[in-house]
């Protein structure tokens, strides 16, 4: 699953034999079963699937917001079983940002109240010279002032976007963060995530359906039926679709192939 060049990093984050069940009896709904993956210090990942795949319960159970229903998850050599919810907050603030596609803002607060919230809460000193890059990539200099009701839902994404990044985490969890931005302007949060993968040493780990997002990652991890489905390296936004491709009609035939309670209900 490594290549030489990850086998000579440290490890970010690792799952290993990680699964999650909601439900009990005949409404059980297994959304992962028992996925191992890893990734490493200072790389950027796309995690990809078909709807239904486990994408997003993978994410929430990697940035400590889930617990699994067994296995372990390891953040920066931390096992995150081991943390009482004190200290498991206290991680997550200090070492994980994550872009949520719901966005999360408070409506009570301006875009630029919004955007240093983190900042405030750890008792950090704003960085104003990332904060102003931050922002002008995201497009947001003219409208620190608004309130988010003020704002499209493309506008509150680049907030949220923003959030994430002017703590400068170790680790970065997005789910969908160009989901709901016009071409021009997920290109330049792209660019600016590749950039904080490049300069500031921060490992990203993305959700996404779009190959073009996704070639800009050093590496894809594909999910189906709540397992691991393989991976590519130095993607390509055409390699990315055509194993998408292959990947639907996979999953489609592990559906009909497995018992009721691993079927539907995951992202």
């Amino acid at each position: 699953m490594h290549t030489s060049q990850d086998l000579r990093r440290t490890e970010a984050v690792r799952l290993d034999a990680v699964s999650k069940t909601y439900g009990r009896g005949d409404s059980q709904v297994a959304a992962l079963r028992g996925l191992s993956v890893s990734f490493a210090d200072g790389t950027f990942t796309a995690v990809m699937g078909p709807s239904g795949s486990g994408k997003s319960t993978f994410l929430h159970c990697a940035a400590g917001l889930v617990q699994p229903t067994s296995g372990t998850v390891t953040v920066g050599g931390t096992d995150l079983a081991g943390l009482d919810d004190t200290r498991l907050t206290k991680l997550r603030r200090d070492r994980i940002g994550f872009i949520f596609q719901s966005f999360n803002l408070l409506p009570a607060l301006t875009v630029m109240q919004n955007i240093t919230l983190p900042l405030q809460l750890a008792g950090q000193r704003p960085d104003k010279s990332l904060i102003r890059t931050v922002v002008q990539r995201v497009g947001l200099a003219e409208r620190l002032g608004h309130l988010p009701s003020e704002l499209s839902g493309g506008q509150q994404q680049r907030v949220a976007i923003a959030r994430a990044l002017v703590t400068r985490p170790a680790v970065v969890f997005a789910d969908e963060p160009t989901g709901a931005l016009d071409t021009r302007t997920a290109a330049s949060v792209l660019a600016l995530l590749r950039e904080s993968v490049d300069t500031a040493r921060q490992t990203l780990v993305m959700v996404t359906h779009d190959p073009v997002a996704a070639s800009h990652a050093d590496r894809v991890v594909f999910l189906a039926d709540g397992t691991f489905a393989g991976e590519l390296h130095r993607p390509t936004a055409d390699a990315v679709a055509a194993r998408m491709t292959r990947l639907g009609a996979w999953e489609d035939d592990a559906h009909r192939q497995s018992t009721p309670q691993h079927s539907g209900g995951r992202n």
